[in-house]
């Protein structure tokens, strides 16, 4: 960064439909995994900060719950979140799916984004794989409804176009000093991020098998004195019947979780990690509010 440039620091909120590709696109800005992903609907719950640098204009990128209907309280809690992250923001990012376009919880955003009075971005995703009329039309009718500042038209798995809209978006971040450690990607705890990268596996290994409802809590986090981690997590199902879903025959599906988990973890905290997981029922974990406060939600009654 040159001394003589002023630096640069702002607040993007992205948000959209469950699985629009937020998460991935947040990890391509920043450079690295901060936030999981997953097929499944509704992976990011918490409001997760990742923190990208572009040349000296630090983004603080706020990566949402996909907003949708809520109906549980965990639901609430996590459209809660995902509104809080917007508020405030130097630039809104609406990031669509084209392919899959999930209208039924587009419209509603795209009514409540018109009288938000942040500046507003649309980012039309996943141009690798949607034709490019249909792009051009959906792009259209969307900026017929919202006022948006820009349109951006990417690939957040293949990167394509954004470092285009990364250089844009820092363009529109105001002047002045930078509010994390340049080498800081994000606000998460390891201890939470360990929890993430753990419920990431789960829905990896068990496709459609676990429902939605399952949780990671962290326990412990330890460093031991030869420089390696000890992480012990419990694997939180709303019944009974989920548990050996879980564990798998004599254990093997839970090894298989737990290793891969493991793997990922080495990499991202460049140590070796000890990592101890056990399955606990608990039909009422989503009205429990220290499960909350652990996976980075604020109660909503």
């Amino acid at each position: 960064m040159s001394e003589n440039e002023a630096t640069r620091c702002g607040v993007v909120a992205v948000i959209g439909a469950p699985n629009a590709g937020k998460s991935t696109l947040v990890n391509q800005l920043v450079g690295q995994k901060v936030a999981i992903t997953s097929p499944k609907a509704q992976t990011t719950r918490a409001r997760m900060l990742g923190i990208a640098l572009q040349g000296h204009v630090q983004m603080i990128l706020v990566d949402t719950p996909g907003i949708f209907a809520p109906k549980r309280k965990l639901d609430r809690a996590m459209v809660s979140a995902a509104w809080e992250g917007a508020e405030a923001a130097d630039a809104v990012l609406l990031l669509v799916d084209p392919i899959k376009q999930r209208r039924h919880e587009l419209e509603p955003l795209l009514e409540a984004l018109a009288n938000q009075p942040e500046r507003k971005i649309l980012v039309i995703n996943k141009v690798d794989a949607a034709k490019k009329e249909a792009l051009l039309t959906l792009a259209q009718e969307l900026t017929g409804k919202v006022d948006f500042a820009e349109v951006f038209f990417i690939s957040a798995l293949t990167d394509d176009g954004v470092p285009e809209m990364a250089e844009a978006l820092a363009a529109m971040m105001p002047e002045g000093p930078w509010h994390y450690p340049e080498d800081q990607v994000s606000d998460a705890s390891e201890r939470l991020l360990a929890a993430e990268v753990t419920r990431e596996q789960l829905y990896r290994q068990l496709h459609e098998e676990l429902p939605y409802d399952s949780v990671v809590r962290p326990e412990s986090y330890q460093h031991r004195p030869d420089g390696s981690i000890e992480i012990h997590q419990q694997i939180v199902v709303g019944r009974e019947s989920q548990r050996p879903i879980v564990l798998g025959k004599g254990g093997a599906k839970i090894k298989v979780i737990g290793e891969a988990a493991r793997k990922e973890l080495s990499e991202m905290l460049g140590a070796k990690v000890h990592l101890f997981l056990h399955v606990k029922v608990s039909e009422n974990w989503a009205e429990d509010r220290e499960i909350f406060e652990e996976i980075g939600l604020d109660w909503v009654r």
